[in-house]
């Protein structure tokens, strides 16, 4: 096998068509877990005033976790928009480490990667 110094044209727009439709969901999801942030009143009213702090309260924690998970998403598509200036660019796919390519499969399952696995291992020691 030679040792290619970077992906071919077709290869990155495959790479190109897997992260756009990732971000286009990814997307959708932060719209939602927005949404549910700002306006996500509950359906249950009942005028007793245990209930009334109760279900204020699980609002009010229902708001939290889905501002995280906003957070997360966000971080996410922002990772994945860097994805699309290295393809650009035509850097997309090279460990920022070792400077070798990153294998295929872990680029169609973690598509923002800019890591190889083992360089990744490497770091998290």
């Amino acid at each position: 096998m030679t040792d290619k110094i970077r992906y071919s044209d077709e290869e990155l727009e495959e790479f190109k068509q897997i992260i756009l439709e990732r971000l286009e969901k990814s997307k959708k999801i932060y719209a939602e877990l927005k949404a549910n942030i700002t306006n996500g009143d509950g359906e249950l009213s009942s005028t007793a005033p245990t209930f009334k702090v109760l279900e204020e309260g699980a609002t009010t924690l229902s708001k939290e976790l889905n501002g995280l998970l906003a957070q997360k998403e966000m971080v996410y598509i922002k990772c994945l928009e860097a994805a699309l200036v290295r393809i650009e660019n035509k850097t997309y796919g090279i460990c920022r480490k070792t400077g070798k390519l990153i294998p295929k499969e872990r680029l169609r399952i973690v598509p923002h990667a800019t890591l190889t696995v083992e360089a990744k291992m490497e770091e998290n020691k």
